[in-house]
């Protein structure tokens, strides 16, 4: 045994090392890609960070797939398939091209999540952090890459670089194969006979707050690790005049120490505690950061005798000293945190593994980009480590408050025995375990209280998630105006592509909060719109961001367009059958104002300095031979401070119900449910509707009457839209949802005919005012049909399993219904949702065949009277076989 260990470990550590140095190839050979194709230092950033970006985001996934299956095969897999990659990398030319080799290149990035799974089977839990230590030692790759590819690289060229770099990747592919075997656990089980562990399953422990916690400290000490290993070589070069070979080696220094003592912080932690440990790390690393962040500056004293000058800066050795230093703690530090992981999570190391280490990587690959993207906006290098320090000093200050509450709340004994940050198993007092709204009494009681205070924090929230969701639609129509050169079809592309990201994350997150509980969602799905939020307001201040940049961005907003599926599910479990159209209206309704809110703010905001020098310097663009300022980046600034707020309110004033928790697996089974397919279809017709034409109008309106400024008419819409959804709520629990929805869609297909009247056509230069009139009527109907179709979803699922479960217990059956249709309320948000991309994309496409947007009108009229069929026949009609 011990030597089938030696092995595993040796050839891990080695296979480890050899696919880091691959993942991190273009911090060499970027600097020559950039040099030919002329890139900027934001395009430079992103094509470093790229191949980051897949070897994070493949993590979780990988690291189920080696509990499954084993990581001899996975780990075999991986070298394979990113040398490919690397090899294709050398017959590529153009940067979009490149940037698409760079994606499979970072495969090689996803080995650690293997590596930790396959080498923490072969070790008992009290040598499992010197193991997974010294399988961290891979990190070094990094340096190999920094010393040795320069070299290479000034020789041969760097596609000699990449060709050398993916044949060694092919032979330890070979060597680990045949020098390994299946880990005791896989072994186990294979004689057992026993089927791998489903892979929703594995997701289980990802509800826990501990498992994002310590997510959060890896983005520091791995993420910002490698995110200097990838910098660094670029700002020796410009910030101390290095050439390439010199800043090579020079980096070198830096990564070599900062992989090395990775083993002897898996040996402290076995001995001091991992989080003895942690504290070391992040009160060193914040005293490091603070003293690299401080820009070179010349004073000048007015003494008595006269004027004294002198200058404070941090020369060469001594940056390369601080920065040594931080290296060895940030390499401490990560063996720490992977010291808890086989402990609190014995069986799901890989996949809480993977994504821990996918949130790390992920710092690789956004942490360069950032630092690229500072520097192009302060140009100042040392603006890296001012952002490393406020991202260190919070990680430091989450773990002390985390610690100071579990000593207030553990057992003192358990406090004293423990060296690690135990779990926190008590129960949450925000956890409701009884809930039962359909009991009047307890209605009453209590009940109403606590679900009224959940819908009024969910609002603001689902307000804001939207306001993000939406911001390109203002976004875009600006960005010309301040010097931005993208054609009317890319433009028409940006105020899509949210639309379809936000779509298809309404997919995942429809089934997110009955495994993590709607406080906890809620909270997390708020926050995560800063990252668009922020990011949005760097980019617009450069017309240089490369177009890609911005369509990543644009997708990124479609994490505001994911919150209402989760929204809406959380807020159907908190009010019974009778009362539930009116509080899914209130909650869907007001959120959606979010839409007119974000096209009435961002006008106003972006016509002064909101947040003064913070904000950044204004643009100044031309208007009828008037110069005039404008602060576009204050679109995505403004929302922060109201995103943090939300976010506290859900975290701390929002409700977890018990008796709402399920698996995926329990809610998959509306995919079989044909009623489930049928209100997506209808849902479209609605909401697709609603999130379409908000998205697109400015656009349209800007290309037919150019005269027109459509900021100042484009909220108004989705206001009356969003105003509306709790008044068709209200009618359909009043006139049954079915009839309401019927007429509706009669009412949509006869406004849609009266746009196009209005519209220039032939020649005719149309009217604004009957073109305005007519989309304000379609938004009425789009609110109203919003409200009716999900007051019809719990009708036909309570109905459908009373007819199924005739005699059973009435409280199940209605709990049943309950998850089923929280999970079609999201579910068919998510379909719906794709209307935000469809319907300006065909807007731009019909504009770009036929010279004008008839043919995708029609094409709307078309699927409306689809709507009306279906409506009728299956709920409407007088003997329909779900009558609501």
């Amino acid at each position: 045994m011990d030597s089938q260990q030696t092995r595993a470990l040796t050839a891990s550590t080695v296979a480890f090392t050899v696919c880091f140095a691959v993942w991190t190839i273009f911090s060499i050979i970027g600097l020559q890609i950039k040099q030919e194709l002329g890139l900027s230092e934001t395009e430079f950033g992103l094509l470093v960070g790229t191949p980051i970006l897949t070897g994070s985001l493949i993590r979780l996934a990988l690291g189920i797939w080696t509990d499954q299956y084993g990581g001899r095969l996975t780990f075999a897999a991986v070298m394979l398939s990113a040398a490919v990659a690397t090899l294709l990398l050398t017959t590529v030319d153009t940067y979009v091209m490149y940037l698409a080799a760079a994606l499979g290149v970072g495969i090689a990035g996803g080995s650690f999540a293997v590596g930790i799974a396959y080498v923490s089977r072969w070790y008992p839990k009290e040598r499992q952090g010197f193991a997974l230590g010294i399988f961290g030692l891979g990190n070094v790759g990094a340096a190999v890459t920094k010393f040795c590819a320069p070299f290479v690289m000034v020789a041969l060229g760097w596609h000699a670089v990449a060709q050398i770099w993916a044949l060694v990747l092919i032979a330890m592919a070979a060597v680990f194969w045949f020098t390994t075997e299946d880990d005791p656990v896989l072994r186990a089980r294979l004689l057992a006979g026993k089927p791998p562990e489903p892979f929703i399953r594995q997701l289980e422990p990802l509800k826990n707050l501990q498992v994002w916690r310590f997510s959060l400290y890896y983005f520091f000490v791995f993420g910002a690790f490698v995110a200097l290993a990838l910098w660094l070589p670029r700002y020796l070069v410009g910030a101390y005049g290095f050439d390439v070979k010199t800043a090579g080696m020079v980096a070198a220094l830096y990564s070599i120490p900062a992989s090395l003592f990775r083993a002897f912080g898996g040996w402290l932690s076995d001995k001091v505690g991992a989080r003895m440990v942690m504290y070391w790390t992040f009160s060193v690393s914040a005293v490091c950061t603070f003293l690299l962040s401080y820009p070179p500056t010349e004073y000048v004293v007015h003494g008595a005798h006269g004027d004294i000058n002198f200058s404070l800066a941090m020369g060469p050795a001594a940056f390369m000293a601080v920065l040594i230093v931080l290296g060895v703690f940030m390499s401490l530090g990560k063996a720490a945190v992977y010291k808890h992981i086989p402990v609190y999570y014995p069986n799901n190391v890989g996949a809480v593994g993977g994504v821990v280490g996918m949130i790390g990587g992920l710092g690789g690959f956004l942490l360069p980009l950032t630092f690229g993207m500072l520097l192009d906006l302060t140009g100042l290098w040392s603006s890296c480590f001012m952002l490393l320090f406020v991202l260190v000093t919070g990680a430091l200050a989450w773990m002390h408050f985390a610690i100071l509450r579990m000593q207030h709340r553990v057992a003192p004994e358990l406090a004293r025995t423990s060296r690690d940050l135990p779990e926190l198993a008590h129960p949450s007092p925000l956890l409701l375990t009884e809930w039962n709204p359909e009991d009047q009494t307890f209605w009453e009681k209590s009940g109403e209280k606590i679900a009224r205070r959940n819908l009024w924090i969910s609002i603001p929230a689902l307000l804001l998630a939207f306001a993000v969701w939406m911001v390109w639609s203002v976004v875009v129509t600006n960005l010309p105006n301040v010097g931005f050169k993208y054609s009317t079809n890319e433009l028409f592309w940006l105020t899509a592509l949210p639309g379809l990201s936000g779509a298809t994350l309404r997919i995942f997150y429809s089934f997110m909060v009955p495994i993590f509980g709607g406080r906890r969602w809620t909270a997390m799905s708020t926050a995560s719109l800063l990252i668009p939020s922020v990011w949005i307001g760097y980019a617009v201040q450069n017309p240089d961001t490369p177009y890609l940049l911005m369509l990543v961005l644009a997708l990124l907003c479609g994490l505001g367009g994911g919150n209402f599926a989760s929204s809406m599910a959380n807020i159907s479990f908190f009010f019974p059958q009778a009362k539930k159209g009116t509080a899914l209206g209130l909650n869907a309704g007001l959120g959606n104002l979010g839409v007119s809110t974000v096209q009435f703010v961002v006008p106003l905001v972006i016509t002064a300095g909101v947040f003064g020098g913070l904000g950044g310097e204004p643009q100044t663009w031309l208007k009828d031979g008037v110069s005039k300022a404008m602060w576009l980046q204050n679109a995505g600034f403004v929302w922060v401070p109201f995103i943090v707020a939300a976010t506290l309110a859900a975290w701390f004033g929002m409700n977890d119900i018990a008796s709402a928790k399920a698996s995926f697996k329990e809610q998959a089974v509306i995919f079989k449910r044909r009623h489930n397919w049928l209100m997506c279809w209808l849902y479209t017709g609605t909401f697709g509707s609603f999130i379409g034409y908000s998205a697109g109008l400015p656009m349209l309106t800007k290309t037919l009457f150019p005269e027109v400024n459509p900021t100042q008419y484009a909220f108004l819409g989705p206001l009356v839209g969003a105003l509306m959804r709790p008044v068709g709520g209200w009618l359909a629990d009043q006139l049954g949802g079915a009839r309401v929805t019927l007429w509706n869609f009669v009412l949509m297909a006869m406004a849609v005919f009266g746009v196009l009247h209005f519209m220039p056509a032939s020649g005719a230069g149309g009217n604004f005012w009957g073109f305005l009139a007519m989309f304000l009527l379609l938004f009425l109907t789009t609110g109203i049909g919003n409200g009716s179709t999900f007051r019809m979803i719990p009708v036909i699922f309570l109905t459908e399993r009373q007819r199924e479960a005739a005699g059973a217990d009435p409280a199940q059956v209605r709990r049943d219904a309950a998850k089923e249709s929280a999970a079609v309320l999201g579910f068919s948000s998510a379909v719906a949702a794709y209307g935000a991309f469809f319907v300006p994309k065909s807007y731009g496409t019909a504009i770009a065949l036929t010279g004008g947007p008839e043919a995708a009108l029609y094409c709307f009229i078309a699927f409306y009277l689809s709507c009306i069929a279906i409506t009728w026949w299956h709920y409407a009609r007088k003997d329909a076989d779900m009558p609501c």
